[in-house]
């Protein structure tokens, strides 16, 4: 093992799965073994159980569906709303010195900050949840696009120009196919974040959801639910990872040259 030497795929995803065992062989180790309290901790094999409990009998499904669907709503709404402003930014210096004063202030404001407004002006219903992912999605990802953009090789644009390029051929035909495959990655990192913020949304005025349902199992103290939930959003994850990761490929292959 070397530093920085590439791994085969086999290896890659054997060590991958290892991981994962050891993870749930030290888990169980600690709950079977009595180390942890099973009213604070439940053991792999209960929770289990409770999460086919929560599939067949509560109907979990429906919650699965409806944040999943709060999270592809306002993660695509802030996607389509900051990708033109970044690409803007990175490619123009005046909006850049327009906009990235504010952006730079708003990126810090935690998400979960706004709820109580949020709730205030759009009540307990979907459009507060969408609104909370927005806000925590959008900043990130105008200030990340247009970084993205306003880093492509300036011999790049200087080939252009040589070529008789016009301002919108270097931004159509130049800045966007370079800066595509980093966009792709930027949104793809934003959709692990826009995870965090649903759940948080959800935890506050839900009545449906993954997070209602961690809050509520919170009161039973049922961690057996509350953790096959946050696992089920992992696995969602890493679902919705590999898709990026694989769409990314297809679109963009010139990214892997």
């Amino acid at each position: 093992m070397r530093p920085l030497q590439p791994v085969s795929a086999s290896a890659r995803f054997t060590l991958g799965i290892a991981f994962f065992v050891l993870f749930f062989a030290v888990w169980g180790v600690f709950t079977f073994g009595g180390f942890v309290p099973r009213i604070f901790l439940a053991d792999p094999f209960t929770m289990v159980h409770d999460g086919w409990t929560l599939l067949t009998r509560h109907g979990f499904l429906f919650d699965i569906g409806v944040t999943v669907w709060r999270v592809l709503g306002g993660f695509v709404i802030a996607a389509i709303v900051a990708v033109p402003i970044g690409l803007a930014m990175g490619a123009y210096k005046p909006v850049e010195a327009f906009f990235e004063p504010f952006v730079s202030f708003a990126r810090y404001l935690p998400a979960s900050a706004f709820i109580p407004l949020f709730i205030l002006w759009a009540g307990v219903g979907e459009v507060q949840k969408l609104l909370v992912i927005f806000v925590g999605s959008v900043f990130q990802i105008i200030l990340m696009v247009a970084v993205a953009v306003g880093s492509i090789r300036r011999d790049l644009v200087e080939a252009a120009l040589t070529l008789g390029a016009k301002d919108r051929g270097i931004v159509t035909r130049v800045l966007m196919p370079y800066a595509a495959p980093q966009i792709a990655e930027i949104l793809r990192l934003v959709l692990g974040w826009a995870w965090t913020y649903v759940i948080v949304a959800e935890l506050i005025g839900s009545s449906s959801g993954i997070g209602h349902m961690i809050i509520e199992s919170q009161a039973l103290l049922a961690t057996g639910q509350m953790i096959f939930g946050i696992i089920v959003i992992g696995v969602i994850g890493l679902i919705s990872d590999f898709l990026f990761k694989a769409l990314n490929r297809k679109l963009f292959p010139w990214s892997a040259v």
